[in-house]
């Protein structure tokens, strides 16, 4: 908000300012209404800068000093996701900006807006969070610039990074700063991160373990045969060494004197709480920055290591040197209780984007506007994914009633509702109250997936929770239908049949988007995702019951090319199993990098951090040519015209120019597609120079209307200060 508004909340100043790289929206899909929400309940005046001209200092400075503390953003999303493609093009819209101006915010937004907050009042603290920062805590590999970088703590100048679910961490840190307490200070918080000097330690009781120590990165030793005879000379007798005469150590004038100490047996009890203090007490050192910056085998290593510390019921606080300095890292915040979590979602919100946006089109809004998030966290492990690296495996549920009052809330406030839910759900569909049978093993578990290479025993897949969800909200008066717009988990769904019927019965609007990603088990190996079979599974029964409905329904399948271990002939494999079932996709997505996911340190270093990391250890193909990019993509859709010639040079290097004919084993045809007729004729609407879509979901394709509904203008009542409608250079987006 700006000074004026400010004036007329009778604020002379803000407790905390948050500056964001999104539009401000107050929902609490949006990561700083939910935030400002949080400490406003708290008792805390927050004020928000959206979108600032991160060019000089002035906006940062429009609110004025904050009492307490600086929070800084990206926003939503990466970003360099958000600007960039995977082929490192700039995006034509940027989804959280009104009107889709791509040009709204920074490259890095993090690091930018942390030093510009730092410019305009130097002795404020600056806190740093979102999912920019927690996926940039350590060393890191960025695509964009294809080098390694520092941690983002250093580069920002930032006093504290929070990581992950943050909201206990920013309650206590905010209570604490406003009680007097210097930030420096503030060394305790679980997913918290900060700079410290170089060996630092927090107290005398605190032991420090190499990285190296834990998973030795390098040669391995074969391990000695306890059946292979020693050679006599190193043989030891079992009372004493033997020492030059034959004599024994115990008869030596020079022998030590044995001190005699009486044993004391410790209670179970005793042993495990000695083993527990041990092992909060206990830092990991990982490979430093200088170290894994020109090494692939050490950097492999250190994220192998990272991935393993990410459990919050058994990780260890992680140091990295940066220099002459160590980035520090806190184990990760405990998961939300449901009535936490029910506490975060059930504020005051206005449901609508701030009214000095007017009636400007903000795209995420408009996808979001109706739909309802239930659940965080994903314990599917992808390794292409960042979500667990960020919210983690355990998932946090919202209570039945805290659901079913935000619809309520949608139908009476939200304008131009009509009666559809567009979604119930989060990272995953149908990970709604999923967890570990057992707390303890759960606290314990040390895996990176609970359903790779197949679903874990001690996990709970019941389903009828989220089935008695689905009954009871559709139930509400004034709710005609509830769709489920997220990605469903179809290796859990097949283990509740009941559940399947539910969703096809009542919650599928035609179409039903799910993610086999690939069909070749070796790259599927790489992704940490279940074979093509659990598909087939889910298809059948999808079919099944769609048709015991009396509806004709449709899978949406979504595949990703070039992913580290695929293969040309693995991705010529999934063009050919498209072609057999009749698939000609429509938007299809090359693999992207992003800082800290598995699958980046596999196309950085060509090594697998799935398995124990050595220089001999298992190499990893991969694809990073933008030809052998384009190739793996456009073999996606084959079909395309526009791909026709990259599809074929590249079989035709393959060798595999078998593919190449008019019989229906063949991929693609002996000459290129004309299209020229369908666009001349205005059969199929294009614009001039693209290839027309062709079918998308086989032979019976189905179409979708989104309504588009002009955004709600509802005050906020927290301070909020929208950007200034200044017109951006040529290269705004470039630093």
């Amino acid at each position: 908000m700006s000074r004026a508004e400010m004036d007329a909340l009778g604020w002379d100043s803000c407790d905390v300012i948050l500056i964001t790289g999104d539009a401000y929206i107050d929902h609490p899909s949006f990561g700083m209404a939910l935030v400002g929400r949080l400490l406003e309940q708290q008792g805390f005046r927050v004020g928000i800068i959206s979108q600032p001209d991160w060019h000089s200092a002035e906006d940062f400075r429009t609110l004025g000093r904050p009492n307490l503390y600086f929070g800084i953003t990206a926003g939503n999303m990466d970003s360099m996701v958000n600007r960039y493609t995977a082929d490192r093009k700039i995006r034509s819209e940027d989804a959280y900006t009104p009107d889709g101006d791509p040009n709204k915010r920074p490259d890095r937004a993090v690091v930018v807006y942390a030093q510009r907050a730092r410019e305009a009042f130097p002795e404020v603290n600056v806190v740093i969070g979102s999912i920019e920062a927690s996926l940039r805590r350590i060393a890191h590999y960025d695509y964009w610039s294809d080098k390694v970088k520092r941690s983002v703590l250093p580069d920002s100048k930032a006093d504290m990074l929070l990581f992950g679910n943050a909201e206990r961490a920013i309650v206590d840190l905010t209570h604490r700063l406003a009680a007097g307490e210097p930030i420096k200070s503030i060394r305790d918080l679980r997913g918290t991160a900060f700079m410290t000097p170089s060996n630092w330690l927090p107290s005398p009781e605190w032991s420090e373990i190499q990285s190296i120590k834990i998973d030795t990165p390098g040669k391995i030793e074969a391990h000695t045969n306890p059946y292979e005879m020693m050679p006599e000379k190193d043989a030891k007798c079992a009372t004493g060494q033997v020492s030059g005469a034959g004599e024994s150590t115990s008869n030596t004038a020079e022998a030590d004197v044995v001190k005699q100490q009486a044993i004391r047996i410790m209670s179970r009890e005793e042993r495990q709480a000695m083993l527990r203090n041990k092992h909060n007490n206990t830092v990991i050192r990982l490979p430093s920055f200088e170290a894994v910056k020109d090494d692939p085998v050490m950097y492999a290593h250190a994220s192998r290591v990272f991935h393993l510390e990410a459990n919050p019921g058994n990780a260890k606080a992680l140091s990295q040197a940066h220099g002459d300095r160590d980035v520090w890292i806190n184990p990760p915040p405990l998961p939300l209780a449901m009535d936490e979590m029910d506490g975060v979602y059930d504020r005051a919100y206005a449901r609508a984007p701030h009214p000095s946006y007017g009636k400007a089109r903000i795209p995420a809004w408009e996808m979001i506007r109706f739909s309802i998030n239930i659940m965080r966290g994903c314990f599917g492990g992808c390794t292409f994914c960042s979500i667990t690296e960020h919210e983690g495996r355990i998932i946090q549920s919202r209570s039945e009633p805290s659901i079913l009052r935000e619809i309520e809330e949608i139908r009476d406030k939200t304008k131009g509702f009509t009666g559809t839910i567009s979604d119930l759900g989060g990272p995953t569909a149908n990970m709604y109250r999923l967890a570990c049978k057992d707390k303890k093993i759960e606290e314990s578990c040390r895996r990176l997936s609970c359903v790779y290479p197949g679903i874990c025993s001690n996990l709970n897949t019941d389903h009828s929770k989220l089935i008695s969800l689905y009954r009871k909200a559709r139930a509400i008066p004034g709710v005609k239908k509830i769709l489920i717009s997220s990605g469903l988990r179809y290796d859990l769904a097949v283990r509740s049949p009941e559940y399947v019927k539910e969703l096809v019965t009542h919650h599928v609007g035609g179409l039903l988007k799910i993610a086999p990603e690939h069909t070749e088990s070796n790259t599927l190996s790489k992704m940490m995702k279940p074979g093509i079979g659990a598909y087939d599974e889910f298809k059948a029964m999808f079919h099944k019951y769609s048709k015991e409905a009396g509806k004709e329904q449709y899978l949406i399948p979504y595949f990703i090319a070039a992913h580290p271990g695929t293969t040309d002939e693995d991705m010529v494999n999934l063009a050919l199993w498209l072609k057999k079932n009749d698939f000609k996709l429509d938007q299809v997505q090359t693999f992207m990098p992003t800082p800290m996911a598995l699958a980046t340190t596999m196309y950085h270093t060509r090594k697998n951090p799935l398995k124990k990391i050595t220089a001999d250890s298992e190499v990893v193909e991969t694809a990073r040519s933008g030809k052998i990019r384009k190739f793996h993509k456009a073999l996606l859709r084959y079909h395309a015209p526009e791909n026709y010639e990259i599809v074929k040079e590249g079989l035709l290097r393959m060798g595999r120019g078998d593919l190449i004919g008019s019989s229906e084993r063949h991929l693609i045809p002996s000459r290129a597609p004309i299209v020229a007729n369908l666009v001349n004729t205005g059969v199929v609407p294009v614009k001039r120079g693209v290839a027309p879509k062709l079918n998308t979901f086989g032979k019976n394709s189905a179409n979708r209307l989104a309504a588009k509904v002009a955004p709600a203008s509802t005050k906020s009542g927290l301070s909020y200060n929208p950007a200034k409608p200044k017109k951006a250079p040529a290269k705004s987006g470039r630093r």
